[in-house]
């Protein structure tokens, strides 16, 4: 690679920075914004984080502080009220405009965080299913009313087996999206865009932060520590007393401490149970993850000056992924 990448190289192949939760997404991407301006390069974040959109949640998402938002712009944190509901379309369409604001003030965008779904409607413009909010409904109150998510699973499977194939028939969101497109529209979830399993060009760079099982691990246990001593079950309570809609509810940690103020459990054995489901989470995406073939993959922990070394030569057709990295 022949010196180093314009602003305007780097905003045209952007980067994109994700992981399981607590790989560390958010401190590689600080890093980098470092070593930018070091080249006298500007950078602003945009997150992709399902959870992160929401305001008031901030600790148990690990939300950026306040002073890392002073010192480095961010986008798509703290949008609406935990009682609203904020869709993937919203998301999409919101944070397309983010990042086109941010190439208008001439600084490269930087796209950082884990949720999936949310970040591949963004770089591969996915055709996003329009909403049916009275089938929702419908749906809500049957799981309300005791009716399992496997059973959902199984309607779904009956009226669109490629979609049901796609999704483990415990996974709330996706199985009730899948069926309320469905059922509302007519027509077969599945049959809405290329769907997930195909992977085209785009122009985003994408590399992933990579630990080991166990060392992962114990970073979830420890982050919950931490968020506990931050006032993470205040927060709660707060959240408790607003009236989160389901989604928020149902976000690791809040859905296991929500539970104990209800008094449904004790606090260790929340916390306990929250950090089994987060690990559980973490193996989800990576397997969600590791299905991309686009995805670059670098062992923790990553220097920052390495992964913009690595964007550099991706965006110069110089580095690739192949089961393992390729100059």
């Amino acid at each position: 690679m022949s010196g180093r990448l314009t602003v305007r190289e780097r905003a045209a192949r952007p980067l994109s920075i994700l992981g399981p939760t607590a790989s560390g997404k958010s401190s590689l991407a600080l890093g980098i914004v470092e070593v930018l301006a070091s080249q006298g390069q500007v950078a602003e974040l945009v997150s992709i984080d399902s959870m992160q959109v929401y305001g008031g949640m901030d600790v148990g998402t690990a939300t950026p502080t306040l002073e890392e938002q002073a010192a480095v712009p961010h986008h798509m944190i703290n949008l609406v009220s935990p009682s609203e509901v904020f869709t993937v379309g919203e998301f999409q369409r919101q944070a397309k405009a983010a990042i086109a604001a941010v190439r208008s003030r001439n600084a490269v965008p930087i796209l950082v965080g884990g949720t999936g779904l949310y970040l591949r409607s963004l770089i591969d413009d996915l055709d996003i299913p329009p909403q049916f909010p009275a089938t929702r409904a419908d749906l809500e109150a049957e799981l309300a009313t005791g009716t399992t998510v496997e059973a959902l699973h199984g309607r779904l499977a009956a009226l669109d087996p490629t979609a049901a194939g796609r999704m483990e028939p415990n996974n709330e969101r996706r199985v009730l999206r899948a069926l309320e497109v469905t059922l509302g529209s007519g027509l077969p979830f599945s049959s809405f865009g290329p769907g997930l399993e195909t992977y085209p060009y785009t122009p985003f760079v994408q590399v992933a932060i990579r630990w080991p099982r166990g060392m992962l691990n114990e970073r979830i246990a420890q982050r919950y520590d931490e968020q506990m001593t931050a006032g993470f079950l205040d927060e709660v309570q707060r959240l408790r007393e607003i009236g989160p809609s389901r989604t928020a509810a149902q976000a690791l940690g809040y859905r296991e401490l929500l539970a104990y103020l209800d008094g449904d459990t004790t606090l260790e054995e929340a916390l306990e149970l929250a950090v089994t489901r987060t690990r559980r989470f973490a193996r989800r995406q990576e397997r969600w993850f590791r299905r991309d073939p686009r995805i670059i993959w670098l062992d923790a922990p990553v220097d920052p000056a390495d992964a913009v070394t690595v964007w550099d030569q991706a965006v110069a057709g110089e580095v690739r992924w192949n089961g393992r990295l390729s100059c």
